[in-house]
């Protein structure tokens, strides 16, 4: 596997393949000089190291190398399994930061000065500074709140199996979108997706971002399904529909295309040129393993907080940051011993280091000083 092309970087971005990490080949991107103070930026689903491509030469620009590798099952890391029927502890959240372990080893870094992880990066960088508070001195966390390791005995549980059987009871039967992604048919619903795999990025991208409309968010009461299916179908599906069929009845106009002015139809092209060589499979079974008990070594570290210096950042028309009711009060006031603030940035959606990189800039310069 080749780097990424630097043709469709920023200039003062590099790209480079790292061998030997925890049995894979890592596709890493990086921005500022060597020796400096490292930031560690993991992202998440369906996104690339590339999601970072707005905030890196400014963050290097203010004095630290920057670091983002493609996580496990994504772009053009290689070395995971892409199939359905596999050994999905490779997924779990502690061989993920395994990875992250090996991954700065293999570039002589001791320690980052802070990890950021946004979607589902954040409960990766999350787990980071929650099990080597010593590497990982700082965290960002994004658009997804982290509200602790699970108590003991609840690990095997899965939420959105849980209240599965309530919201297909619903007089509009619906699915929570961590149930569906853990289906086999998930990955090649959307590799066929009707419109191509452009047009499903574009729609939903356009879905979960701060330009669609119905992207007014609030908290939610409780974990019922009436509660949930106030969610957008992003997130709480009609029963019936794969999630391309899901994020195309919001397909935006070519005129809201053309005036997106954080994602470029050639940006685009790159979501779509990637995933439609690698699959989804490898991020689907991310979220596979909430379903499979995979993560129960995390119970040893029930009721451990995260002890360094924490933040989060998202965007204040993001409903990923109340999707899970009371998630962000716990990961502010619980699971965290030293909390920096929760910053909520106007008019962004979900992606809200690429809608507004300026504003993500600020708040985490703000936090690393």
């Amino acid at each position: 596997m080749d780097p990424l092309d630097t043709a469709v970087l920023p200039a003062g971005i590099r790209s480079r393949m790292v061998p030997g990490i925890n049995g894979l080949t890592m596709h890493v991107l990086e921005a500022g000089e060597a020796g400096r103070p490292v930031l560690l930026l993991l992202h998440g689903f369906p996104e690339l190291a590339y999601s970072w491509r707005r905030v890196m030469v400014p963050l290097a620009e203010a004095g630290f190398h920057v670091i983002a590798p493609d996580q496990r099952g994504y772009g053009r890391t290689i070395g995971w399994s892409d199939a359905y029927d596999t050994d999905i502890r490779e997924f779990a959240f502690i061989n993920l930061v395994r990875d992250q372990l090996a991954l700065l080893a293999a570039l002589g870094v001791a320690q980052v000065h802070a990890v950021i992880g946004h979607d589902f990066g954040s409960p990766v960088a999350a787990h980071c500074a929650l099990l080597r508070p010593d590497v990982f001195r700082r965290v960002a966390l994004m658009s997804a709140p982290f509200a602790g390791p699970p108590a003991l005995g609840t690990a095997t549980r899965a939420p959105a199996r849980d209240i599965a059987a309530d919201l297909a009871a619903l007089p509009r039967p619906r699915k929570h979108y961590h149930w569906y992604y853990a289906t086999r048919p998930a990955n090649g619903d959307i590799m066929a997706a009707p419109e191509g795999l452009h047009a499903f990025f574009r729609a939903y991208y356009h879905h979960k971002s701060g330009d669609w409309a119905g992207n007014d968010v609030f908290p939610l009461a409780g974990w019922t399904a009436g509660e949930l299916a106030k969610l957008p179908t992003y997130y709480v599906m009609d029963e019936a529909e794969t999630m391309p069929q899901t994020v195309a009845h919001e397909m935006p106009s070519a005129a809201e295309i053309a005036a997106c002015g954080w994602m470029s139809e050639a940006e685009m092209a790159v979501y779509a040129a990637e995933y439609g060589r690698s699959g989804f499979q490898g991020g689907l079974n991310g979220y596979r393993a909430r379903f499979l008990g995979t993560n129960m070594e995390m119970e040893v570290f029930a009721g451990r907080r995260i002890e360094v210096p924490a933040t989060f950042i998202g965007g204040a028309r993001d409903w990923g940051v109340q999707q899970a009711p009371g998630a962000l009060r716990k990961m502010e006031t619980e699971a965290t011993a030293d909390w920096r603030g929760t910053h909520l940035v106007p008019g962004a959606g979900h992606w809200v280091q690429q809608e507004r990189p300026a504003e993500t800039v600020r708040l985490l310069l703000d936090f690393l000083r």
